[in-house]
């Protein structure tokens, strides 16, 4: 059915008076929707399109899937989505909201929310901060934790899955070269391939699930409680239906696309900490890839129904498509260690360094004082009690930072470890990691006058670190034997500090290569 056919609809949504308002109705347009705002509220109509992902060309599918959206989306937002209207034409040829006569159309009713607290515009107004960034994905862990599992095929299946609708998006746009294409579509097999297996151990252990399907940053707002999604896939339980790491892999592909390389970073890390799926690091740099080719084909079908005068959405597909190869290449794998008396600023230089290591991404941070809250159950501001720092829970923690280290890295992937290593077994055993498995090793031990760690310790609010003043001196007084870790004195500036690591890091891949 052609969006024409419409008409009746659209001409009768976009008056004022057909609500019982007297002001203006604002719209915004998508490639398969139209949304009319009035007053406090937004009014959602389905295109009638039919594509490969969606069809919606009839009234009653197009009915069908504004019930599924109000019910689908009340998982996460159930305050704003308010219910379904039907559009009908009466028997004087009106057309109406509930009325008698036959339906023609069907609309999503929702709450208005102001546009200026969208993530996509914060982002262009310089509004997103690092602890928007870190309460976004403490909900994203949440509604995957609650989201239903699904075993109806297995994991690479479920992705072949994706793939082939990403190859029948491209077919219908004329923005791409073909031999580019076919050029993209064969890498993204290749590197399917490689992940297939551990795709399906994923979903064998439930990673698979009904997810929201379309995180990015014009799916989610800044509301009274907080970071809050929106507009999930309604349309195509498939596109939905995903591992919970491709559902992420949305949001952290239009950060980093952006440029908000940090705020992707910390959104990887704070839902990896909250959900322990560091064994799917891997992964991620081919999720992200198949999003930004979705964006890519999404936008070129834009393009087909709407034209494109100035060419800014062409440059937009096309910059996506360049995006998604460069993402299939995501580099080597690094291991870049911290360590530091209490307040050297060991936290600081991991968190600054983490989106400059590497591809997108950027690395993992393992965080001991993360670590050790995490094993208690706590969130990272509350306190621990004293036992939790015995000699044995630290072994503990150790232990499990190498661990999970040695997982990451044997997966392709970039780590930083941020803890105190002020003995020198400690110091080996996470470097004996790294030569174990072959991958390059930079250890960097931070140095500070005494009395800068303590005015450095007073004066930091309640955080991830309990460290006191007693604390340190108790390190202070402590023996770290030999430290063969290159000593950086970490008074300096941060970014003399960053460049110097970096420099420090790529010396050893350098090295690293020629042995």
């Amino acid at each position: 059915m052609d969006i024409h056919d419409q008409s009746p609809t659209i001409d009768f949504l976009t008056r004022g008076e057909s609500y019982g308002l007297s002001g203006p109705v604002k719209i915004i347009e998508t490639h398969i929707s139209i949304v009319f705002l009035i007053d406090g509220l937004a009014f959602k109509l389905k295109r009638a399109v039919k594509l490969p992902y969606v069809d919606f060309s009839t009234p009653e599918l197009r009915l069908a899937f504004c019930h599924r959206e109000v019910e689908l989306n009340r998982r996460a937002t159930p305050e704003l989505y308010l219910g379904v209207r039907r559009i009908t034409r009466e028997a004087d040829g009106t057309i109406a909201f509930d009325g008698q006569g036959e339906m023609i159309d069907a609309v999503v009713e929702m709450r208005r929310f102001a546009q200026h607290s969208l993530f996509e515009r914060m982002a262009a107004e310089g509004k997103l901060t690092t602890a928007m960034m870190e309460e976004t994905a403490e909900i994203v862990a949440a509604f995957h934790a609650k989201a239903p599992v699904v075993h109806e095929t297995s994991g690479s299946a479920n992705m072949a899955a994706v793939l082939d609708i990403n190859e029948a998006g491209f077919a219908t746009s004329h923005v791409f070269a073909e031999e580019d294409v076919r050029a993209l579509a064969a890498a993204f097999r290749q590197a399917w391939m490689a992940v297939a297996p551990q795709m399906d151990q994923r979903e064998v252990a439930g990673k698979v699930r009904h997810c929201h399907g379309d995180l990015h940053l014009r799916n989610i707002f800044m509301g009274d409680d907080g970071p809050r999604m929106f507009d999930c896939i309604d349309f195509n339980d498939r596109i939905a239906t995903v591992d919970v790491l491709y559902d992420l892999a949305f949001l952290l592909m239009d950060l980093w696309h952006r440029g908000f390389h940090v705020f992707a970073n910390v959104v990887m890390n704070r839902y990896f900490d909250l959900t322990g799926e560091d064994a799917g690091f891997r992964l991620l740099p081919f999720f992200m890839a198949v999003r930004a080719a979705v964006r890519a084909h999404v936008t070129g079908t834009q393009i087909e129904e709407d034209a494109d005068p100035d060419d800014a959405l062409t440059r937009f597909a096309r910059g996506y498509f360049d995006f998604a190869r460069e993402l299939l290449h995501p580099g080597s794998p690094r291991l870049v260690v911290i360590g530091g008396l209490s307040g050297s600023g060991k936290s600081t230089l991991a968190d600054a360094l983490a989106p400059r290591l590497g591809s997108a991404p950027g690395a993992r941070i393992l965080e001991s004082d993360r670590l050790r809250k995490a094993m208690f159950g706590l969130r990272p501001n509350e306190r621990l009690p004293l036992d939790a720092y015995r000699p044995e829970v630290s072994a503990r923690v150790y232990n499990a930072l190498r661990e999970k280290a040695a997982v990451i890295l044997a997966g392709g992937g970039r780590v930083i470890v941020d803890a105190v290593y002020d003995t020198e077994e400690q110091r080996d055993a996470i470097e004996a990691v790294a030569t174990r498995l072959g991958v390059p090793f930079a250890g960097v031990w931070l140095d500070a006058a005494p009395e800068v760690l303590k005015e450095r310790i007073k004066a930091r609010p309640q955080g991830t670190s309990d460290a006191t003043i007693d604390v340190l001196e108790r390190q202070m007084a402590r023996d770290p034997g030999t430290i063969g870790w290159n000593r950086l004195v970490s008074s300096t500036t941060l970014e003399d500090l960053l460049q110097t690591v970096e420099r420090l890091a790529a010396a050893c891949v350098e090295s690293s290569g020629r042995h």
